[in-house]
């Protein structure tokens, strides 16, 4: 039996963070700390604001902001038009801070992948690691 085409897989990479949920807000939504752990970027906490992530490999992928919950919640649309409809996604990442005893919980879900994604899902589970490994090292330097 086929899989409908509706269904969709979630990428979802949680993890503590030894930092309190304000540092870690800033990281995520000051356009020059994105642009040193994800890509460069025109990022402004606004809903409603569209913006762009440009890539080092290139790509560049059309975001609207969706949500802003100052320390607690931010949502993205994560747009990638591609004539490869393997690459061609239109997807959603929300970022949830939950703080801790010993800082913050941070959980990053991209969702929207397509049975036909499998390639694109794959790289986006290697690719929030790598992000995230880079946010860790951001976020370790003294203010």
């Amino acid at each position: 039996m086929s899989m409908p085409v509706t269904e969709t897989r979630s990428v979802v990479v949680e993890r503590d963070i030894a930092h309190p949920p304000e540092k870690l807000w800033r990281a995520l939504t000051q356009p020059h700390l994105i642009e040193e752990w994800l890509m460069k970027n025109d990022f402004k906490p606004v809903v409603g604001h569209s913006f762009n992530l440009r890539g080092d490999w290139g790509g560049v992928l059309d975001c609207k902001v969706l949500a802003v919950e100052p320390n607690k919640t931010l949502s993205y649309t994560w747009n990638f038009a591609n004539p490869d409809p393997a690459f061609n996604i239109e997807s959603v990442v929300t970022f949830t801070l939950t703080p801790t005893a010993t800082g913050t919980h941070l959980r990053v879900e991209q969702s929207g992948f397509q049975p036909h994604h499998k390639q694109a899902y794959g790289g986006a589970h290697a690719g929030w690691k790598q992000f995230l490994e880079k946010l860790d090292q951001i976020l370790a330097r003294p203010e």
